[in-house]
């Protein structure tokens, strides 16, 4: 499993490109090796988008976890969880990638 650090700042890959069409975030991948199954679409539902939206490469996970605890009516644990759970598996994905450095 890709260890997460909720300290670090994360920024969507060069090697995707992500739309949205229809309420839906689609996450395209642009070279082979990225995911699981070549050429294949990735849809990101409601709560992944909100997260997704936030990995902007100047937030630390830590931030965008509070931003999200204010927004959404659920423990901060909860979705400190949910955050490292989406992050972890766009990382061994390689749809994400660490911007900070650390």
């Amino acid at each position: 499993m890709t260890e997460v650090n909720l300290d670090a700042i994360y920024r969507p890959s060069e090697d995707i490109v992500a739309r949205e069409i229809e309420g839906e975030l689609i996450i395209v991948p642009l070279v082979s090796g990225i995911g699981d199954l070549e050429d294949e679409l990735y849809t990101l539902n409601e709560t992944a988008k909100a997260i997704w939206d936030r990995l902007d490469g100047a937030t630390s996970l830590r931030a965008v976890v509070a931003a999200l605890a204010e927004e959404y009516d659920a423990p901060p644990e909860e979705i400190a969880r949910d955050v490292c759970g989406l992050v972890g598996e766009l990382l061994r994905r390689r749809m994400v990638v660490e911007a900070s450095g650390i």
